[in-house]
């Protein structure tokens, strides 16, 4: 939210947030964090700092710069407002361990390493507004994975294990952005160039909000008997998270306990990232590879495989 013009009205930010917590509190009984910034980056600072930094009381302001350097010095680079996960290692290779150390970083310098918006957090650590807030990547509010096959199927185990492959990756996916969904859309479908065009496809609720692969799957399960048809050459199948949400707010359900295993899905993620996608699987993905798609023609991974290097014979 921008203030712009209300400067004059608002004497003390640090009793302005105050009150915003209370009204929210008040209407809604929800805790909430409030931080006010110069720039949308340190706002997001200031906001991380009231909720997660001791001392704040709920209510950060980043308004001089003493504040500025107190708050960025104790916020670890990869809480930075569009700086990820991956971003964030990449940047403590560089001994740019905290918040401060990036906005110390030369935004040209930044801009040549990473790319031109981590050059516009530089400048908006340092009090310059350069981004607006669709600058930065948001989580995706439907996650699909769909698929053609290589050859019409009609076989009903190649097709639920296709649709458990999926599941696998909407999952992976949904995890990986912290979120969970409540609502699976699985469909299955013939080619539309043949005669007699057969799509079909149905919503599973699920019993409560989840990102873990076992639950997909056994989702699909559930289903795939309303979805499949004797006697159709199937082309294309696939699985979609609709309605997600983040993982970290949930209401539990007191009647309907969450099976998650969370730990469970932390060790295949970090398996699968560590030797390659797919080298963990569950059992219902490998009953049958016959609905892989054409992988022919697929460009040579230079870059991430051995046997993909080109080799010169020297006569």
């Amino acid at each position: 939210m921008h203030f712009n013009g209300f400067t004059p009205v608002i004497n003390d930010w640090h009793q302005y947030g105050q009150l915003i917590r209370r009204t929210v509190w008040r209407e809604t009984k929800l805790p909430v964090g409030v931080g006010f910034g110069p720039t949308p980056t340190l706002a997001k600072a200031a906001n991380h700092a009231a909720k997660k930094l001791s001392g704040f009381n709920g209510v950060a302001v980043i308004d001089d710069e003493q504040s500025r350097t107190t708050i960025l010095a104790a916020m670890d680079v990869g809480d930075i407002w569009g700086v990820g996960r991956r971003l964030a290692k990449k940047l403590k290779l560089m001994n740019i361990n905290s918040a401060l150390d990036l906005a110390q970083q030369s935004p040209s310098h930044m801009k040549r390493l990473f790319s031109v918006v981590l050059a516009r957090t530089v400048d908006e650590l340092n009090g310059r507004p350069t981004l607006n807030w669709d600058d930065v990547k948001h989580n995706k509010r439907e996650i699909f994975s769909t698929r053609s096959f290589a050859t019409r199927l009609s076989c009903p185990i190649a097709l639920k294990t296709a649709l458990v492959s999926h599941a696998m990756i909407v999952a992976r996916k949904l995890r990986a952005q912290h979120s969970v969904t409540k609502r699976l859309l699985l469909f299955i479908a013939s080619s539309p160039h043949e005669q007699h065009y057969t799509k079909k496809s149905l919503i599973y609720e699920l019993p409560h909000a989840s990102a873990d692969s076992t639950i997909f799957a056994n989702a699909v399960t559930a289903i795939f008997e309303q979805l499949y048809q004797v006697g159709i050459r199937y082309y294309k199948c696939g699985v979609g998270a609709l309605e997600i949400s983040t993982a970290q707010f949930q209401q539990q359900d007191l009647f309907n306990q969450k099976t998650d295993n969370i730990n469970l899905m932390a060790c295949l993620d970090a398996v699968n990232k560590r030797y390659g996608t797919d080298s963990l699987t569950l059992a219902s993905q490998q009953q049958t590879n016959q609905w892989h798609m054409k992988r022919t023609f697929l460009s040579p991974h230079y870059t991430t495989r051995w046997q993909h290097l080109p080799k010169i014979a020297c006569c």
